[in-house]
């Protein structure tokens, strides 16, 4: 059976998803994009009580089981447990990579935010406990989703995949229309949010930026 690390070893599409209203547009929402070809799925939602997050949690932890999936919490290392969550995501103001790791549970897998060639390099240091297990890159266009984030741009992608040696996932609107640009650059892994939770039909979404990034839609894991 393949480990949480062997699935981020292979993962290409990562979805972030906040909470829709109702959990049952959430099932959804989330088998639509695990049919596309999402490999992680990401609970992030800034605005929500943790009563809420933990509500919602069994609901990303059965979707990514069904479909041999990652599932990760944002920002909130001290509720990897008890949301049963593989890992967490940590931004360059949140909790520091080895201080997540001590709060979360053994071997839970920590994703660091970059935002430019200084930071991506300061993620490679000699210590095991200080380095991230993945890097997201960007946001490589500016977003809605990040208030504020200047883009970063496709240049910044161009030094990830010439001096980076963790596994990283480009961000920040990346959808069908320009996957092409960012994966001449140099990608090989996305992350998105509107791209699918905002399309018509989430699981053709999916399946556009899964064939984009050369991954093979509907083989198990």
């Amino acid at each position: 059976m393949a480990t949480p690390r062997d699935r981020l070893a292979s993962a290409r599409l990562y979805f972030v998803c906040d909470l829709p209203e109702s959990l049952g547009q959430l099932d959804a929402l989330l088998e639509q994009a695990l049919l596309g070809g999402a490999d992680v799925i990401q609970l992030r939602d800034k605005d929500a009580t943790e009563d809420r997050l933990l509500a919602a949690a069994p609901h990303f932890r059965e979707a990514a089981d069904r479909h041999g999936a990652l599932f990760l919490i944002n920002d909130r290392p001290d509720l990897v447990g008890a949301a049963r969550a593989d890992g967490v995501h940590v931004g360059q103001d949140d909790a520091d990579v080895a201080e997540a790791r001590r709060i979360a549970v053994p071997d839970a897998i920590v994703g660091l935010s970059s935002h430019s060639p200084e930071q991506l390099d300061a993620a490679h240091p000699t210590s095991a406990g200080d380095r991230p297990d993945y890097l997201s890159v960007g946001p490589v266009w500016a977003t809605p989703t990040k208030p504020g984030r200047p883009a970063a741009g496709l240049d910044y992608v161009r030094y990830a995949a010439e001096h980076a040696s963790l596994p990283w996932f480009a961000i920040g609107g990346i959808d069908e229309t320009n996957l092409a640009e960012v994966v001449e650059a140099g990608a090989t892994r996305a992350v998105v949010v509107r791209a699918i939770r905002d399309a018509t039909d989430p699981r053709a979404a999916a399946e556009a930026l899964s064939h984009g990034l050369g991954t093979r839609v509907g083989v198990p894991s």
